[in-house]
């Protein structure tokens, strides 16, 4: 059965999508930083600490970079769109574009 979304307009929403990723991942990875310096402030109550911990775990768990999460719960949910892209599909949308072809809505 043919494909009756556009798999080209899939993929370019997915690169849009990546580099509006990027730009968050500078200013997160940052605040990770300044993070982990704050729990090096000298008699920092335990209670105090396990925020700081949590906040790096969130910001971890969203960006990847942690032991627990290297590639990021947004990187991964990315890598999903793009997975579900049929593989041969861009390229034959790209090639239909070029020659002027019309999609087929069948």
């Amino acid at each position: 059965m043919p494909i009756r979304w556009s798999a080209l307009k899939v993929s370019e929403a997915a690169d849009k999508m990546e580099e509006q990723i990027k730009l968050a991942t500078d200013p997160l990875e940052k605040a990770r930083e300044i993070t982990k310096e704050a729990l090096k402030i000298p008699h920092l109550p335990q209670y105090v600490n396990q925020y700081f911990y949590r906040l790096c775990g969130e910001i971890d768990r969203a960006i990847g970079g942690g032991r627990i999460d290297p590639v990021g719960r947004i990187n991964a949910q990315l890598q999903l769109i793009r997975d579900a892209i049929p593989e041969d599909r861009v390229q034959a949308e790209r090639k239909a574009e070029e020659r002027g072809d019309q999609q087929s809505l069948m």
